[in-house]
């Protein structure tokens, strides 16, 4: 098949299994078109014959307060569409995406061209931006109006319905781990570059967003550090960043907690990794935490959202309840200071994260593409 993908090309959860999901298509055969304003941040290079990218072009207009970047999205997408001779537009998150895709199916039967759309919703464009009474009516349009619509998780799919008026099904389909990447890695662990031979591995990776609640990763960290030594990896950019490392200084935990800012070496940062921490306030999926139990990594999250589907209590890890800091600390200590406890939760996060291979995965969305495009009426 021949697909175009559209996503938001940064260190996000959407971008990276959008870019992943298009990585693992091209090596099955399929030709993959990434449309969007930037290279993804995980498409380290072109290597791949059939693999291209489209960058969207926004031209700065003064007339303009805010740059039409749907309006550009969706011309670039008419081009692409006609140029390369494209199969399906494969969108992640409604809107802009999804909505700039029915603009341009909208344009390409004008032409004689039928184009099906999937749309593959994350969360944030859900519950917090398409849930806000300026964007709902856009949102439900986009979503009743592609082909086929997938959700990341069980709990995004009810978030979805009870916000939108939506007339059509939403297929489950997780997101997901290269399992037989990360073991293929190995572990050239230098780890000592990062901690002291006794020193404990506790990380944390997100957008940095208030929904993060990462200070609650701070406090949990404070309360730990006292009676077992660990350092606390905070990965990621974002707005509560500048009030995190503040907070650090005065605290005087320089030497104890690290601000490693965006990195495109999660791997190797998890691979060092002895505890993960995610307890934020809202999490549709949680592909981070998947990504530390993939490594062997045990999580402590809380229980919100998809978390529930991707951690499992008592196994994987520790599930609390949101701002439950205590309960958290509680665990995570139960945890470093029980060797055999926690050497095996590091085995159990490993088989869960299998549950959600790349392998198992893949051919879902294969199936609901050819469905999709069968599905056209010419």
């Amino acid at each position: 098949m021949n697909i175009a993908i559209v996503c938001y090309p940064t260190f996000g959860g959407s971008g990276v299994v959008a870019t992943e999901l298009g990585i693992a298509l091209s090596a099955k055969g399929h030709d993959i078109h990434f449309i969007t304003y930037h290279q993804p941040v995980r498409l380290e290079a072109l290597q791949h014959h059939n693999i291209h990218f489209h960058e969207v072009n926004v031209p700065d207009y003064p007339l303009f307060k805010y740059q039409p970047y749907e309006l550009a999205l969706s011309s670039r997408l008419v081009d692409v569409v006609k140029n390369a001779h494209i199969d399906l537009l494969h969108v992640h998150y409604a809107i802009p995406h999804a909505y700039a895709a029915y603009m341009a199916k909208k344009m390409l039967i004008d032409e004689g061209i039928q184009i099906p759309i999937v749309t593959t919703l994350h969360g944030t464009d859900i519950t917090l931006v398409g849930s806000h009474p300026f964007y709902r009516p856009a949102v439900t349009f986009s979503i009743n109006h592609s082909d086929r619509i997938t959700a990341v998780s069980e709990s995004l799919r009810q978030d979805t319905l009870r916000l939108f008026d939506i007339k059509t099904n939403i297929e489950v389909v997780p997101n997901f781990v290269d399992i037989k990447k990360i073991e293929s890695i190995g572990k050239p662990c230098q780890r000592s570059l990062l901690a002291k031979k006794e020193e404990n591995i506790i990380t944390h990776i997100s957008n940095f967003r208030p929904l993060k609640r990462i200070m609650d990763v701070i406090s949990i960290f404070e309360r730990l550090s006292p009676e077992i030594p660990c350092k606390l990896m905070m990965v990621g950019e974002g707005p509560e960043k500048i009030k995190a490392i503040e907070y650090v200084e005065k605290a005087g935990l320089e030497e104890k907690i690290l601000f490693l800012g965006n990195s495109n070496e999660i791997d190797k940062i998890l691979c060092y990794s002895d505890l993960f921490l995610l307890p934020s306030e809202k999490e549709s999926f949680g592909l981070s935490a998947l990504e530390a139990m993939a490594h062997g990594v045990p999580v402590i999250s809380s229980n919100t959202g998809g978390l529930p589907e991707v951690n499992k209590e008592g196994y994987s890890g520790y599930l609390s309840g949101i701002g439950d800091i205590d309960s958290m600390a509680d665990r995570a200590r139960d945890l470093l200071l029980n060797n055999r406890l926690h050497s095996q939760f590091k085995k159990q996060a490993r088989k869960q994260a299998s549950q959600f291979s790349l392998e198992k995965i893949i051919g879902k969305y294969e199936t609901i593409y050819s469905d999709a495009i069968a599905s056209v009426k010419f």
